[in-house]
């Protein structure tokens, strides 16, 4: 069993528990109504797919519900790291460093 670790409630807990919100940082068109149609495809519809680390929503659905972001790699399916809405995108050295066996 997966577990993933909420950065809210603070806890490991089973990956069933836990829906994914999509990609994380994507920033929102300011004038959605008047962006082109490709545009709108663009922002809504059209992701990266990379193989290794991606940056992620979540949500823990069956606990604190609320939204958080995560750093997985996407061929070992690992949480590299999980941290809330309001942090920063965390940058490369500390994702190594987590990676390299860091706290959470």
């Amino acid at each position: 069993m997966l577990l993933i670790h909420c950065p809210y409630c603070q806890e490991d807990r089973a990956e069933l528990e836990f829906r994914n919100g999509d990609e994380a940082h994507i920033l929102r068109p300011e004038n959605i109504a008047e962006i082109s149609d490709e545009a709108f495809e663009d922002y809504f519809f059209l992701r990266d797919n990379p193989k290794g680390l991606v940056f992620e929503r979540w949500r823990h659905v069956a606990g604190c519900g609320k939204f958080f972001r995560a750093v997985r790699h996407t061929v070992t399916d690992k949480f590299v790291m999980t941290y809330r809405q309001d942090e920063p995108k965390p940058d490369q050295a500390t994702i190594e460093a987590r990676m390299a066996g860091g706290a959470k």
